[in-house]
């Protein structure tokens, strides 16, 4: 149909571009983005069931890498039923209520990422820098209100530009450039006054992705600061490698939301499929590599999960 048609202006469906131009492709692009969300849900889960399961990981930093495992699980699910929707040919076509729904969870949850990975910088900052007053400072009842602090934080925070999407009126072409529902993509298509949302979206990077990743640089600082202060070569490679799998985690989180950033802001004159990729790596690349990164870096989850495999073979 037409993007002109007026039975999309007026319609309260939008239409998910896809892969612009590559239509032809979609049965073979179907087959890596199964088995990428495949991987996603297997990896994540099992995180999740060795966490609970090894009654020795229920202390604060397996906590919050479950609750980063259970972040990354739920992004996918946000998504994957647009992106394969769209793969194997199912439809293009979403409410609005979906949309706007899907949006939410896509921000808020990168939002709680975020959060998170401050989280567990936080944990190496005290198990390094404060060793003997970590069980003291991380309680449950902390690393409770911690968790409890970042689902609020992300909800509400996201609220308000999403509340506003809803009441916005849609006269355009309702042709969203993406194979699922983001913020920025919405807005261009609204007739409203959307001042507010774009003010808003930016003051919301500034004061939750950009601050947690100044936090964690500066915890970064202080942690090597102490490492190095360390007589011993082995104590201080030890003392390392236990940060090891969060710097890995830090990077795969925000390479690519600058990467997305850098492609909204300044790649206008990029192909829309180059939009489309980084949006999927946006949301798919650290679900993916997450379970990978703890799975082979952190050597009490490689051991649960080589002592689970061997019992079950």
């Amino acid at each position: 149909m037409p993007a002109s048609s007026p039975s999309i202006i007026n319609s309260s469906m939008f239409i998910l571009m896809g892969f612009r131009g590559l239509e032809q492709y979609y049965p073979w692009f179907s087959v890596p983005f199964s088995l990428i969300y495949a991987v996603v849900f297997l990896g994540n889960c099992l995180v999740l069931h060795v966490i609970r399961t090894e009654p020795s990981l229920h202390e604060p930093m397996f906590y919050f890498l479950a609750m980063l495992a259970l972040t990354d699980l739920c992004m996918a699910l946000s998504t994957v039923h647009t992106v394969l929707g769209i793969l194997w040919g199912l439809g293009q076509e979403i409410g609005l209520d979906a949309c706007i729904a899907q949006t939410f969870f896509v921000h808020g949850l990168s939002c709680m990422e975020s959060g998170v990975l401050l989280a567990m910088a936080f944990d190496r900052f005290i198990a390094i820098c404060n060793p003997l007053r970590y069980t003291s400072i991380l309680t449950n009842s902390r690393v409770i209100y911690f968790i409890v602090t970042i689902l609020m934080r992300s909800a509400l925070s996201i609220l308000p530009g999403i509340i506003r999407l809803k009441l916005f009126r849609y006269c355009r072409p309702h042709i969203l450039s993406h194979s699922f529902c983001l913020h920025q993509d919405l807005l261009r298509l609204a007739c409203s006054d959307i001042r507010f949302n774009s003010f808003y979206a930016l003051a919301l990077v500034i004061c939750t992705l950009l601050l947690d990743a100044v936090l964690i640089l500066i915890s970064y600082v202080f942690i090597l600061h102490t490492v190095l202060a360390i007589a011993s070569r082995k104590e201080r490679l030890k003392s390392l490698q236990t940060c090891v799998s969060h710097i890995c985690a830090v990077l795969v989180f925000y390479i690519p939301i600058i990467g997305l950033t850098m492609v909204h802001r300044f790649g206008k004159h990029l192909s829309p499929l180059v939009h489309v990729l980084m949006g999927n790596i946006y949301v798919l690349f650290p679900p993916l590599m997450n379970p990978i990164i703890y799975s082979v870096k952190t050597q009490q989850i490689r051991s649960r999960m080589k002592k689970w495999f061997s019992l079950k073979m």
